[in-house]
């Protein structure tokens, strides 16, 4: 990790967080990019001169390029990815007690964000990416996404946010065979329940009772188990186009 350069969306808070502070620990330079309401420039400032502020609205073709930018003036090159920003919705389809479907909007909103804003984010990067100077296996740079165990097993309630992750899922093979000629490595993390402020607002009988339902270890996931996953994930050269479950064995009931 010592001496590369990551973006990391979504990287002010929760599986994000994780991930820039074990990377920096880790000997790295991160970039963090998160909206402008965040705490990221505070971070930024705590972490020391690795870190990096930069506000960003990941579906912002505008704001994608700035950061970019940044990046290449601050550090000259782009060596990883990682896609943790993303938003949630819990809507049934149709709710038969208030005689309301689900609202087009709130359903587009979460395909935009966690969809288009990941493919944005990549696509506009690959330039600085391709830069690099490749390594014995003409590898240039390594993609992380954030997919989840919803993906596979979407609740009541969480259309939107399961089709938005069957769609990181979805991509993975597609990029990592389309990237392959310039040598960036495509992996998606599945995260099961992790300890985030997603899951924060959720009342605390429904969090010991989502820790119960883990079956190993029976508790929420850490932030920083998931950047362990995304270190391994850049270290280890064979990973590429690869859904892998971080999730304890849970498989999710209705």
């Amino acid at each position: 990790m010592k001496g590369l350069v990551a973006l990391v969306t979504g990287g002010a808070s929760g599986l994000g967080l994780g991930v820039v502070q074990r990377f920096i620990k880790k000997g790295a330079k991160v970039v963090i990019a998160d909206l402008p309401i965040s705490k990221g420039n505070t971070i930024a400032n705590e972490l020391g001169e690795s870190a990096v502020f930069t506000p960003v609205d990941i579906t912002s073709t505008e704001d994608v390029n700035g950061a970019i930018n940044e990046i290449r003036n601050k550090f000259k090159k782009l060596d990883v990815i990682v896609n943790a920003a993303g938003i949630a919705v819990a809507h049934k389809v149709y709710n038969f007690n208030k005689d309301m479907p689900h609202e087009l909007t709130d359903f587009n909103k979460v395909l935009n964000v966690n969809v288009s804003g990941t493919f944005n984010v990549i696509r506009l990067s690959l330039p600085l990416m391709y830069n690099n100077t490749p390594d014995k296996d003409g590898l240039r740079g390594v993609i992380i996404n954030t997919a989840s165990v919803a993906a596979f097993e979407g609740q009541i309630g969480q259309v939107a946010y399961s089709a938005s992750k069957a769609a990181i899922v979805g991509m993975t093979l597609p990029l990592a065979r389309d990237l392959a000629s310039i040598g960036v490595r495509v992996v998606t993390i599945a995260p099961g329940i992790f300890d985030t402020p997603m899951l924060g607002n959720l009342p605390e009988k429904v969090r010991v009772f989502l820790q119960r339902s883990v079956p190993f270890p029976k508790r929420l996931g850490t932030p920083d188990e998931y950047a362990q996953l995304a270190e391994h994930i850049v270290e280890n050269s064979l990973l590429n186009g690869e859904v892998i479950r971080l999730d304890g064995a849970l498989r999710m009931q209705p």
